[in-house]
């Protein structure tokens, strides 16, 4: 029986084949660089406190409630408004805490540091500390802001409650706030995280204004 002799025309892509398939099968072994993650994460920070400050004796104690925020804000991507019923949730720069206990962190630490109060503290309140006022706080806006005209800016609303406490706590006092637009660069996060805190500071400035005169 004669053998099958392969054209010597062959044999040289023959050759190149069994070679392409070696190093396929080889590449599927081999690791891939790790990519580095392109994810930054940034907070609000309290506001500075002057050295020495110590909480005045006769002033309000407020308990301040749990934080609440418009459906979209519970997240953690930063929120970027580009028109009045758009927004943008940006991926890759989020907030390293839930922003509803970012904010609380921030109006405890600011309304400490003002005149006329005493003590804030926050739900779950402790069973066995007197409370002068509740503070309500519903946060509709804490984001960016891109207009089409290219403005960039920061953008915080809020609206508060404060009410009496005890079995029959009533409403004394129902604001809006609304702070002023300051001017962002549309890339810089740390920026912007930097303007909402000082927005943030700024509503707890308006929670003590909203609060009774003590004599």
């Amino acid at each position: 029986m004669t053998k099958f002799q392969m054209p010597t025309c062959l044999r040289p892509l023959l050759t190149l084949a069994a070679a392409a398939m070696v190093l396929a099968q080889s590449g599927c072994n081999v690791a891939q660089p790790a990519q580095d993650d392109p994810t930054r994460y940034f907070v609000l920070s309290d506001p500075a406190v002057p050295a020495g400050l110590s909480p005045s004796a006769a002033g309000a104690r407020i308990g301040l409630r749990s934080i609440r925020l418009e459906s979209y804000l519970r997240r953690r991507e930063i929120v970027v408004r580009t028109g009045e019923n758009e927004v943008e949730f940006r991926d890759f720069r989020r907030w390293a805490e839930p922003l509803d206990t970012a904010v609380a962190r921030v109006l405890r630490a600011k309304l400490q540091a003002l005149p006329g109060v005493a003590q804030v503290v926050t739900e779950p309140f402790p069973v066995d500390l007197d409370r002068d006022y509740d503070v309500t706080v519903e946060v509709r806006r804490c984001e960016g802001l891109a207009s089409r005209s290219g403005h960039y800016a920061a953008s915080f609303e809020a609206t508060i409650e404060v009410s009496t406490t005890g079995s029959s706590p009533r409403v004394i006092a129902r604001r809006a706030f609304s702070a002023p637009d300051a001017a962002w660069d549309g890339s810089d996060f740390d920026r912007l995280a930097a303007l909402l805190s000082a927005d943030v500071a700024g509503l707890g400035q308006e929670i003590a204004g909203a609060l009774p005169q003590r004599n």
